[in-house]
């Protein structure tokens, strides 16, 4: 087995970001915080991290959160959860989640549970277990865990209720609780 191409994953990966008018950029826009987090992360992996620069990075982040607290997915575009976490994601791996407003994010998040515990990916309402997933992963990043808690939310979580919800009849898991039926 050869070894691996590491120079070349990088350009690739740092060609991607140059090629914003091509067809798949323009109709992918709406991914790039998540495409920049798994860009990101590999090259954290290929050790290859300081190929971008940080501050660059970092202020279209930050250009990217909505003043509901929120990130989305580029500039311009509605906040999610998921693009959150991704926002988030990314700066820790470069180590500036200092520069967020912890109440701000924290207000946003608990902000998207609803009333059966459960959390909408945004303000239109999708409702997907993912949600869960992602609230629990903010636990993960120190700041979290000191100034926001899941007890702090508006309502108690319960995983277990939730699942339970979703276990479909054929001993499989929905995406979301609306499909049970």
């Amino acid at each position: 087995m050869g070894e691996l191409a590491v120079e070349k994953h990088v350009r690739y990966i740092l060609s991607v970001e140059k090629k914003k008018d091509d067809f798949e950029s323009v109709v992918m826009e709406h991914l790039r915080m998540n495409g920049a987090y798994w860009g990101l992360m590999t090259l954290d992996l290929l050790g290859k991290l300081d190929a971008v620069d940080q501050d660059e990075v970092i202020s279209w982040i930050m250009l990217c959160q909505d003043e509901s607290g929120g990130f989305s997915g580029n500039t311009e575009h509605d906040p999610h959860i998921l693009y959150t976490l991704s926002a988030i994601q990314v700066l820790a791996l470069f180590d500036k989640i200092h520069i967020l407003d912890i109440d701000k994010v924290s207000n946003y998040i608990a902000g998207l549970q609803n009333e059966d515990g459960s959390f909408s990916g945004d303000i239109w309402g999708e409702v997907d277990t993912r949600c869960l997933h992602f609230v629990t992963a903010f636990q993960c990043y120190g700041c979290f865990v000191t100034f926001w808690t899941l007890e702090s939310l508006h309502r108690p979580v319960n995983e277990a209720c939730l699942f339970k919800q979703v276990f479909l009849y054929c001993n499989a898991f929905s995406s979301t609780i609306t499909s049970v039926g």
